[in-house]
């Protein structure tokens, strides 16, 4: 009974995001620096939204790529976060820890390109973003629950960045 008992709060503790690492944890491991979106995946309260507002605050930075450069450096961002992610979530022993946030990074930067770096642009973005990242529709849930490792953990997120980007790009060509 005790064994069962044992492995039950093991998994328990294996399927949530209690094991959360420290700022010094953090400072010292450069995988789970990054995971953690610069410490922004530490908050104690919907760490995916604060990663993604770091996300938007950084976003000016690359916003002037030309196109090329810019899906060049989402390759990067890419292969870069389904390492990061896995490796951090296996160092954690989690499956998706909710304050890794490299992939709300990903997202947004996939869903804002081609858009300029202005606020109204960057407020929608940010928007329409977290409500597909939250609500997961068909496929992002679907994703998100029978893809395993790094790329499951990005998977959904640079979903949610396409079915973002095709929703802003579709409000700048009709309505725009």
């Amino acid at each position: 009974m005790n064994r069962v008992l044992s492995s039950l709060l093991r998994l328990q503790a294996m399927t949530t995001s209690a094991v959360k690492p420290s700022i010094g944890q953090l400072a010292r491991d450069p995988v789970l620096l990054l995971a953690f979106g610069f410490g922004s995946g530490l908050a104690p309260k919907a760490p995916g939204t604060a990663g993604t507002l770091l996300a938007v605050l950084l976003f000016p930075l690359i916003a002037g790529l030309s196109p090329l450069h810019y899906l060049l450096f989402m390759v990067i961002v890419c292969l870069v976060g389904v390492a990061v992610c896995g490796r951090a979530a296996h160092k954690l022993g989690v499956h998706d820890h909710g304050g890794i946030v490299f992939d709300e990074f990903a997202g947004l930067w996939l869903a804002m390109f081609s858009f300029p770096a202005t606020w109204p642009w960057l407020l929608a973005g940010f928007v329409v973003f977290r409500f597909f990242d939250i609500v997961k529709p068909w496929p992002i849930r679907w994703l998100d629950r029978r893809v395993g490792g790094g790329i499951g953990i990005m998977v959904d997120d640079l979903v949610a960045g396409v079915f973002t980007w095709l929703t802003l790009a579709g409000y700048r060509y009709f309505l725009g």
